[in-house]
């Protein structure tokens, strides 16, 4: 058995921002939300619940892994060649919530995935923080 760890890349954002990890969560798990910062979906904050993120270039299979409210919360984000595992952590700090996102499990042989994911999940998270400047 190989170790898949050593084998596998990981795309890592993490940002403070000033806002509580409540507020947050609503934005990580309620699919009107989801869709104003990520993809269209179906959403539920439920372990081994099965979604499709879908934008204009396609879709994304997901299932729910991880659930602690206000916490963490992972799900599996993949297609027919990609196996990876997106973790959200909320961490309190004193003006708001640190955010970390780890998407693990891109093979070395999967640069176009990884690239995409670097790329993409700065953007993504510029348009959550957008979509938290605006909720109440």
């Amino acid at each position: 058995m190989t170790d898949q760890t050593a084998e596998t890349l990981s795309v890592v954002v993490e940002r403070e921002i000033p806002h509580p990890p409540e507020k947050i969560w609503r934005a990580l798990t309620q699919p009107h939300l989801i869709e104003a910062w990520l993809m269209k979906n179906a959403f539920k904050p439920v372990v081994g619940h099965r979604f499709d993120l879908t934008a204009e270039w396609g879709k994304v299979d997901c299932e729910v892994r991880t659930v602690e409210p206000h916490r963490t919360l992972s799900y599996s984000w993949g297609d027919h060649d990609l196996d990876s595992v997106v973790t959200w952590t909320l961490t309190p700090i004193a003006n708001g919530t640190r955010l970390r996102m780890e998407q693990a499990g891109f093979r070395r042989d999967q640069p176009r995935y990884f690239g995409g994911a670097k790329a993409g999940w700065p953007r993504f998270f510029e348009q959550l923080e957008k979509v938290l400047a605006n909720e109440d």
